[in-house]
């Protein structure tokens, strides 16, 4: 690849962030893969140095790179010399690709896609299934308590999540603190004046 064909400017196109999303997902897949994350935390590595390594191997494969100088960086010479550029690009994907429904589903499930690789590797076996129906605990729960909301006006709705807001910000947004009891819910809409109390 010369030089002319690298990007090392400007932001990832939608093309590029889906191919890098897809590309990822398969090798994060792999048992090797997944044997070089547990060996790397096994070595008291972090795990996501090994996701981000494995990203730029991507952004390599397709070009992307980061001017340094008068000169561009290239990993396969020097992968403590290798650009930046692609994972910078990746900080502003919400913002510039905010209105873009899909791609930013994509982008979650990505960003979901590497802490659960990395949850693997430094949890182990039993510790990365416990968790896993923790979450999926959480999840039941969190959906009872939105079709649970959804008997509201959307008014009260609007008050609903803005205490439940408050409450994930007072509790720094732990996992736990997302989910209001059907008993919270109709305190908070009884406590406002609103005339549209009654749940359909």
């Amino acid at each position: 690849m010369t030089a002319s064909q690298l990007q090392n400017s400007g932001m990832l196109s939608r093309e590029q962030l889906l191919y890098l999303f897809t590309r990822f997902s398969d090798l994060i897949s792999q048992p090797d893969v997944k044997q070089r994350i547990v060996d790397a935390v096994n070595e008291k590595q972090e795990a996501v140095a090994v996701t981000t390594a494995i990203q730029e191997g991507i952004f390599l494969e397709m070009g992307v790179v980061q001017q340094v100088g008068d000169g561009i960086a290239l990993a396969c010479y020097d992968m403590t010399a290798y650009p930046r550029f692609g994972i910078s690009c990746l900080g502003k994907v919400n913002l510039v690709y905010e209105n873009d429904q899909d791609l930013m589903m994509r982008f979650y499930e990505f960003v979901a896609d590497e802490e659960m690789a990395c949850d693997e590797a430094e949890l182990g076996p039993d510790g990365f299934a416990e968790k896993i129906r923790n979450q999926q605990e959480l999840e039941g729960q969190q959906l009872e308590m939105l079709t649970h909301m959804r008997k509201f006006h959307l008014d009260d709705q609007s008050a609903i999540l803005e205490k439940l807001h408050q409450e994930m910000e007072n509790a720094d947004f732990v996992s736990e603190a997302s989910v209001l009891t059907s008993e919270q819910i109709e305190g908070i809409v009884r406590r406002r004046v609103s005339p549209l109390f009654s749940p359909r």
